[in-house]
């Protein structure tokens, strides 16, 4: 990613790919869907926010740390799996490349995306342990992830998502659909690099603010895209939310009403930087690619 940091992407992906080892059963197609889906080459937005982060307050060993990035990695993989599966989206095209279940089965591709989730929390100790952080921020970094993940973060929002599609949901109902099913695991990157450089608690809390807001902005730059762009650019099935009659900011701001939104969020996010003494060169690296990107 351009505005990452010259050797995050590179190392996250050496990184991930000492997590696909870990995975069990080599032989199995289940193994092999979780080894596929790892592999699609994506943004790492996630993983790089907690590089980014960690930096920002000071953390210093970069080889332990990467260990966390990945753990974030994995379970937006997951969530990418369960999200194209029939069920759910039904889409096709995930990353450029055929989804999981269309080359798999969705059985094997459920059943994988769920076995990414043990596997980041191993990842994730891993790399805690590497730091020789505290008991106690080993702890916060499990609990900000299992959050971000569970019934108040991704899988909630994924549920309300759903449900969503049967009726007309306001503006406000989008976001909180989308502060949870987008937004908790970028925030939770964002605290978690915080948490892995063992900052203090105001500090945690300002990047958790920070990645909220960039989480919020991605998600309306997505659904702009969604509606401006094409497949063959986007690596995935263009106007998809169109066709499954999904709310979107594009359709209840319009496009350009959605793209100021996301400016807001993008300088709510920096002023939550500033407001905590944070160095924000990085993180307003990659905050401004959330929002300016197109793809």
């Amino acid at each position: 990613m351009a505005n990452a940091h010259p050797t995050d992407v590179q190392d996250i992906e050496r990184a991930l790919a000492d997590a696909d080892a870990l995975i069990a059963n080599p032989a199995a197609p289940v193994a092999t869907a979780a080894r596929y889906a790892l592999a699609g080459s994506g943004k790492r937005l996630r993983p790089s926010l907690v590089m980014a982060a960690y930096r920002a307050c000071g953390g210093a060993d970069h080889e332990a740390a990467l260990g966390i990035a990945a753990s974030v990695e994995i379970i937006h993989t997951y969530s990418l799996v369960h999200d194209d599966l029939p069920a759910m989206d039904n889409d096709d095209l995930r990353r450029g490349r055929p989804t999981a279940h269309r080359v798999f089965g969705t059985a094997a591709a459920a059943v994988a995306g769920a076995s990414l989730i043990p596997l980041a929390f191993r990842v994730l100790d891993a790399g805690a342990a590497r730091l020789r952080l505290p008991d106690v921020r080993r702890m916060e970094l499990s609990l900000e992830l299992a959050r971000a993940a569970g019934g108040a973060g991704m899988v909630g929002g994924q549920w309300l998502d759903l449900a969503a599609e049967a009726n007309e949901p306001g503006l406000a109902d989008l976001e909180d659909i989308h502060a949870r099913k987008t937004g908790a695991l970028i925030a939770a990157a964002a605290a978690m690099g915080g948490i892995a450089a063992n900052t203090d608690e105001p500090r945690v809390a300002a990047l958790r603010a920070y990645g909220r807001s960039i989480g919020l902005a991605f998600q309306i730059i997505d659904d702009v895209l969604d509606e401006v762009s094409d497949t063959d650019h986007l690596g995935k099935t263009a106007g998809r939310d169109r066709s499954l009659g999904k709310a979107t900011f594009p359709a209840l701001l319009g496009v350009d009403g959605a793209r100021q939104r996301a400016g807001t969020e993008l300088e709510n996010a920096l002023g939550a930087l500033r407001n905590a003494g944070i160095d924000a060169q990085e993180l307003a690296a990659l905050a401004r690619f959330a929002v300016g990107r197109d793809r």
